[in-house]
């Protein structure tokens, strides 16, 4: 039987960096806003993700070449995320990034903190 997903289980992974500014403007614990992008050309199911300083740094891969094994896709994250929700980096190693999808309860109390990233991407 397969093991129910909750929301703050949900890993994935980042792709097309090197479209942007690569991993430098990324580090363990950098809040990220994930975008549904319904009029991509090339990918129905794309998700965009965005930093504070930075603008669109990345997608969540969606590629078996590009999808870390134990995280999800962007088709398979698609329809459990909100149009806009957020998530934070939790591993880099080189150009992979690894991250984790907030529960609404943190994004609230993200939201609550005048100084977090959150407020301001």
């Amino acid at each position: 039987m397969p093991k129910e997903i909750k929301k703050n289980n949900m890993y994935f992974t980042l792709a097309a960096l090197n479209m942007f500014n690569g991993s430098k403007p990324f580090h363990v614990g950098s809040i990220v806003k994930l975008i549904k992008e319904f009029e991509n050309q090339y990918d129905s199911e794309a998700i965009r993700v965005e930093l504070r300083y930075a603008g669109e740094s990345a997608y969540v891969a969606n590629s078996v070449r590009s999808v870390v094994k134990g995280t999800m896709s962007s088709g398979r994250l698609y329809d459990k995320i909100a149009y806009e929700d957020y998530g934070i980096v939790e591993f880099i190693f080189d150009d992979i990034i690894i991250c984790r999808v907030f529960t609404p309860e943190e994004v609230k109390e993200e939201l609550k903190n005048p100084e977090s990233d959150i407020n301001y991407i």
